[in-house]
C-alpha cells in the first residue's frame, strides 16, 4: 500500500492524559502524521521508581483511553525489547516492523533541549523525522531546527501525569485531565 507516516510517541504515560491525546490528534489534524503509536515505556530495571505504575496497567489504561480514537494506538512494543530501552534501539526495531513507512518521533520541547545527551542521537537525527511538541517553559524556535525536525503547531496543555497523581492522592478533581473512560481506573490505581 501507500507509505504511511507513523508518529512514534514514547513515554511512561503514568497515567496517559488528555494532553497526550490532544497532541496526537493535533499532529494528525495538522497532517504531520497519519497515525500515532503511543509507545508505553517499560519499567527501567535500573530505576526503582515507586511512583511508576506497573507497565501492563499503564498499557491497559492507554488502550482504554485511546479506544475512541482509531488513529491513536497504544503499543506495548517496547515490553519485548531488551531493557533498559534506548530510543535508537527501539526505532531500529520499529524500522524492521515498518520497513515501507516513515517513522516520525514525537518529543517534547523539554526533551529536545536535552537531545544531544541521548545515546546515538546523531544516528537518530540522520534516520528519522522529528516532531517537537511545545512544553511550558521551553522555547524552541523553528528557524534553529535541522531540516528533518518540525515544530508541532499546538497549544501547551496544562496537565502533567504528576499533577494527576497528586490530585488523585489529595482528593482533587481530575475530570478535565483524563478521558472519562479511565477516570475511575486512575483514581483506583493511583489513589493512596
Amino acid at each position: 500500500g501507500c507509505m504511511k507516516r507513523i508518529g512514534i510517541f514514547g513515554g511512561s504515560f503514568n497515567p496517559i492524559h488528555n494532553g497526550h491525546i490532544h497532541i496526537g490528534l493535533k499532529a494528525i489534524e495538522n497532517k504531520e502524521v497519519d497515525e500515532i503509536l503511543y509507545l508505553i515505556s517499560p519499567q527501567n530495571p535500573l530505576k526503582c521508581d515507586q511512583q511508576l505504575l506497573d507497565e501492563q496497567l499503564r498499557y491497559r489504561l492507554a488502550l482504554k483511553a485511546l479506544a475512541d480514537f482509531p488513529l491513536l494506538k497504544a503499543s506495548d512494543f517496547e515490553f519485548n525489547l531488551p531493557r533498559p530501552s534506548f530510543t535508537w534501539k527501539t526505532m531500529d526495531a520499529l524500522r524492521q516492523l515498518y520497513p515501507a513507512d516513515q517513522l516520525v518521533l514525537l518529543i517534547g520541547a523539554d526533551n529536545w533541549m536535552l537531545f544531544d545527551r541521548w545515546a546515538n542521537h546523531d544516528q537518530l537525527l540522520a534516520n528519522y523525522q522529528f516532531l517537537i511538541y511545545p512544553r511550558d517553559g521551553y522555547k524552541v524556535t523553528a528557524t534553529d531546527l535541522p531540516a528533518n525536525v518540525r515544530l508541532l503547531d499546538a497549544p501547551i496543555y496544562p496537565y502533567s501525569s504528576t499533577m494527576i497523581r497528586q490530585a488523585v492522592q489529595t482528593g482533587g478533581d481530575i475530570v478535565e485531565m483524563v478521558p472519562d473512560a479511565i477516570k475511575d481506573d486512575v483514581k483506583r490505581l493511583y489513589g493512596v
